[in-house]
């Protein structure tokens, strides 16, 4: 199922965006721009609906902020908000949103417009060759793993099955994955091995990944779990530091405005 993070402080305004999209995908509501770093930090989002003003920062600056991190860029971005003043179109799209929606707004409409960004991002990733999941970034074109440890893009020494097996893991989060179904999909139905040859490349793999090894959790009775929620979470961004680029410098973070 699809997730969706929707940054806003409004129990009203998260209500009618509930009853908007809330059977296209699975909601995630988060209040501030502290809560929605830790979601970013635990999911990988298929969408984010930022709303202009939050109490600890702004929606366009958080939107700014996602692009300087490698697995939150992709990410599509829809501003909600209640200023429709051009300079703050301009902004929103300047710094990588997708879209900028203004309040009060149809319901119909936003669902379109969701519907429509999900669409193509589903179109758009079953092209991709890289793999992004929080520290780790999987090139099935070159079968090279990267994880990004103390800010630093380390390469996992893999061998061809290990780096399948990780691809086949990352692939398959948040689903309990029994040996039989790892041995079919990896290893493929003409296999000579049996299920302890699982267990065995498993621990060899999760040794090469280092402090990102938790990630890939053995599930007693029946096989393995890769969980996006023990990823360890991207250090929090001052937001009070962040700045808005324009086409001629730099325009400074921007404080809250009312966004009622």
């Amino acid at each position: 199922m699809k997730h969706i993070l929707v940054v806003e402080d409004s129990p009203e305004a998260f209500k009618l965006i509930e009853l908007s999209i809330g059977t296209l995908a699975k909601l995630e509501w988060a209040k501030s721009c502290a809560q929605a770093f830790d979601a970013l930090g635990r999911v990988n989002f298929d969408l984010v609906i930022l709303v202009g003003g939050l109490p600890d920062g702004d929606g366009i600056q958080l939107c700014s902020i996602m692009q300087t991190q490698e697995s939150w860029a992709g990410i599509p971005v829809v501003i909600l908000t209640a200023r429709n003043a051009t300079v703050d179109k301009f902004m929103a799209f300047s710094v990588g949103a997708d879209d900028f929606i203004t309040k009060p707004f149809e319901s119909l409409e936003l669902r379109a417009r969701v519907e429509s960004k999900l669409r193509k991002r589903e179109r758009s990733s079953q092209d991709l060759d890289v793999i992004r999941c929080g520290p780790l970034e999987l090139s099935k074109n070159t079968q090279r793993a990267f994880k990004t440890e103390a800010g630093e893009r380390v390469l996992l020494e893999l061998s061809s099955l290990e780096f399948k097996l990780l691809v086949y893991f990352a692939g398959h989060p948040d689903v309990v994955l029994s040996r039989d179904q790892i041995l079919n999909s990896v290893w493929g139905e003409n296999r000579y091995v049996d299920s302890r040859a699982v267990d065995t490349h498993v621990s060899k793999l999760r040794k090469k990944m280092g402090l990102v090894n938790d990630v890939i959790t053995s599930v007693y009775g029946t096989g393995y779990s890769f969980s996006v929620a023990n990823l360890p979470k991207p250090q929090l961004l001052d937001l009070t530091d962040a700045v808005i680029k324009d086409s001629q410098g730099t325009l400074p973070g921007i404080t809250r405005k009312s966004d009622s």
